[in-house]
């Protein structure tokens, strides 16, 4: 049994170390008082909402809001290894759950990503192939969020612990820019504007 614990965590790294091993995530995010030139509320809403774009299209978002019923993984988005698929609820199907492999935490030396809730976003939350206009326009309409107000994306956003992971994806995953207490700030100013869409 050990042997075999070990050959899978060689193979996981030797995939991993193929994926690339940058840990640099972007810049921090725009706070929302650097919008406030902006006269028009609907313009600088949408500016923020932009901003806010960079963390919603960035791949540790995007992996889990795949167009399909594969999630992709690493920086560069690709097809995730094994070929998991999403299942009924969205935690695999039954051969391969996700947690069967992704634990309650980051497992670093075999480079695999952990939380407690690990599982895909559903169907109608899919992001992938989706401008930055599009997301917003899905991320408002209850029925392809998840049920929510706008107001609930703050804490969603903002707190979700499972969305937190963005910010930190452990080894050679590049985090999402800035910060999820950033990304909050921009929800909560974007919704209190009017939760305008980009253009």
């Amino acid at each position: 049994m050990g042997a075999v614990a070990a050959l899978t965590v060689g193979m996981l790294t030797a995939y991993a170390a193929a994926q690339g091993t940058s840990t640099k995530g972007e810049p921090d995010l725009a706070a929302p008082q650097s919008f406030d030139a902006i006269p028009d509320q609907a313009a600088r809403s949408a500016a923020m909402f932009s901003e806010l774009g960079r963390v919603l299209t960035h791949p540790r978002c995007v992996n889990c809001h795949p167009a399909g019923d594969r999630p992709r993984q690493g920086d560069q988005a690709r097809l995730h290894q094994p070929p998991v698929e999403r299942g009924a609820d969205g935690h695999g199907l039954t051969a391969m759950r996700c947690a069967s492999c992704h634990k309650d935490a980051n497992f670093d030396p075999g480079r695999v990503p952990g939380h407690p809730e690990w599982h895909l976003a559903p169907r109608e939350m899919a992001w992938e192939g989706l401008s930055v206009a599009q997301i917003c326009a899905q991320i408002k309409d209850p029925a392809r969020n998840g049920g929510r107000k706008v107001e609930d994306l703050v804490h969603h956003i903002g707190e979700d612990t499972l969305v937190g992971w963005a910010w930190h994806p452990g080894f050679g995953r590049t985090p999402a820019p800035g910060t999820q207490k950033q990304a909050g700030a921009l929800v909560a100013a974007w919704v209190s504007t009017g939760a305008a869409c980009p253009q």
